[in-house]
């Protein structure tokens, strides 16, 4: 019965881990043991230049998923890929999968991301942003509530000594440090 894993990998080399698997895989004698070889990620939009750029972020970067039956010739293919540390979970020598409730999620996580790219930058109410854009340039503000289907935000900035309520579009602000 296959089952899920997760593979740490180099950071970065995700893509890389996943293709070479791939290949590995075609070429052994168990091929029909493993099942699907995925790195979770997510369509997400940003603003640059004014425009809409959609791009690809990792949301599980260093991890590469596989669906295996666990036996000794499935994890020495896994091991012994280039740029792979070991499983996830378990011991080095006997990896534990994870729940299909886990598994599940990630999965439905991975195959949404078409349906709404998320905005690659997030924000959460209470946190602290600069105006960066618009009559409201330089002024700092505590974010109150984020639509992110609009990509909009309602930010409250003093204006005189005022608490003055207003509302921005995600590329007018950026996140202070």
């Amino acid at each position: 019965m296959k089952r899920w894993y997760i593979i740490h990998a180099y950071s970065g080399y995700e893509k890389q881990v996943m293709r070479s698997l791939n290949d590995r895989i075609q070429r052994s004698a168990v091929a029909d043991s493993f099942g699907e070889v995925l790195v979770p990620t997510e369509e997400v939009v940003e603003m640059k230049d004014g425009k809409k750029r959609k791009s690809e972020r990792k949301f599980f970067p260093g991890y590469v998923l596989v669906e295996m039956e666990m036996n000794d010739d499935t994890w020495h293919i896994v091991k012994e890929c280039p740029k792979v540390l070991g499983f996830i979970g378990g011991t080095a020598e006997k990896p534990a999968p994870i729940t299909q409730k886990e598994a599940d999620a990630i999965l439905a996580r991975v195959r949404n991301t078409g349906e709404a790219p998320r905005p690659k930058t997030m924000f959460e109410p209470g946190e602290e942003l600069l105006v960066t854009d618009g009559p409201f340039t330089d002024f700092k503000g505590v974010v109150e509530e984020v639509q992110y289907e609009k990509s909009r935000l309602t930010l409250t900035i003093n204006v005189f000594n005022r608490p003055t309520q207003v509302e921005l579009e995600f590329r007018q602000v950026e996140k202070s440090i």
